[in-house]
């Protein structure tokens, strides 16, 4: 697998959505190896792990449960220095060192390859963490976020342009908030009526 550098917003996407897979968030969202598939395929990911049809095992699928807890401390730290050098070592998994190569438009672009032979689980490690350190250095440590929403423990790197999102899952957790809220206003409006 070849991962752009510039291009942060795919991993740092991928470390809130892994992280938020957790019984913890919204119920064990990546209990088989077929939820694995699923949840790559909804990523448009190609892992060069799970190439030519190899579908993950469940040895993939315990990697990785280990690797979103890790994610999720990265995604959690308090500082742009701790943030940093835990990207760095999800990034060090599988990474090579980093290749100037012509992309599609025979631009120079720079990539991290990944090493031949690298598990499925070392793989996403490299590319979230190559994601968290751009996001670090393109929006600062600052976008990385707990959910507003009460009583849930989802996480995320915020990569929208204005920076103001605040709910893991804007479909779940904002909606279930905006209902709550509308509920709330028509209750208050009956009882003034």
């Amino acid at each position: 697998m070849r991962i752009s550098i510039t291009d942060y917003a795919v991993g740092a996407t991928l470390a809130g959505d892994l992280a938020n897979t957790s019984p913890t968030v919204h119920g064990e969202a990546l209990p088989t190896p077929d939820a694995l598939t699923d949840f790559l395929a909804g990523h448009g990911l190609r892992l060069d792990a799970v190439a030519d049809g190899r579908l993950p095992s469940d040895d993939d699928v315990r990697e990785v449960h280990l690797l979103r807890r890790e994610v999720r401390g990265v995604v959690e730290t308090e500082t742009e220095d701790q943030a940093v050098a835990g990207g760095a070592v999800l990034a060090g998994r599988a990474g090579l060192r980093p290749v100037l190569e012509h992309d599609t438009s025979r631009r120079w672009q720079w990539y991290v390859p990944t090493r031949p032979g690298a598990p499925l689980a070392e793989e996403l490690a490299t590319l979230i963490g190559i994601g968290l350190l751009g996001a670090v250095r393109a929006l600062g440590h600052d976008r990385f976020r707990a959910c507003a929403a009460p009583g849930c423990r989802g996480v995320f790197v915020d990569i929208s342009r204005g920076g103001r999102r605040i709910y893991c899952t804007p479909d779940v957790c904002g909606n279930r908030i905006n209902v709550a809220n509308h509920r709330e206003r028509r209750r208050l409006g009956s009882a003034a009526g």
